[in-house]
């Protein structure tokens, strides 16, 4: 007669909610050994992540105003002349230059900060809503 196997009951059925885990471990033997070999999970370095208080960063800005100064400086005459061929001091490319990072600018300074600030006034005026239903309330 064949050998009677063990049976094991199954785990639960139920969903691991975002971060959690059934097991702490994720099958390793310790925390430290599952990081060494593994890395991080996606909400572990989130909550890892340091906030940031600069915007933009300034190396972002030195090498936009360092290509602004260079772009700026190739287009006055006495670089890039053809024998023969004489360029004014000004043209229609410097405003239209200007034009552009203006609005570049407004467009960047848009998606980092001025979409936050306003979702942040949408919630605080949510929250001063609630605040104002509940003392109505009682």
């Amino acid at each position: 007669m064949p050998a009677k196997r063990d049976t094991v009951n199954p785990d639960s059925t139920e969903e691991a909610k975002w971060g959690e885990s059934r097991d702490d471990n994720f099958g390793y033997k310790s925390d430290a050994e599952r990081k060494d070999r593994r890395g991080l999970e996606d909400w572990e370095m989130v909550e890892d992540m340091a906030e940031n208080n600069v915007i933009i960063p300034y190396w972002f800005i030195a090498i936009f105003v360092v290509l602004l100064l260079v772009a700026v400086g190739l287009t006055f005459p006495f670089w890039g002349n053809r024998p023969g061929y004489e360029r004014p001091w000004f043209d229609w490319g410097i405003p239209a230059g200007v034009a552009w990072v203006v609005f570049m600018s407004f467009i960047i300074y848009y998606f980092v900060d001025l979409r936050h600030q306003l979702a942040e006034k949408k919630e605080k005026k949510l929250k001063q809503k609630k605040e104002a239903e509940n003392s109505a309330k009682k």
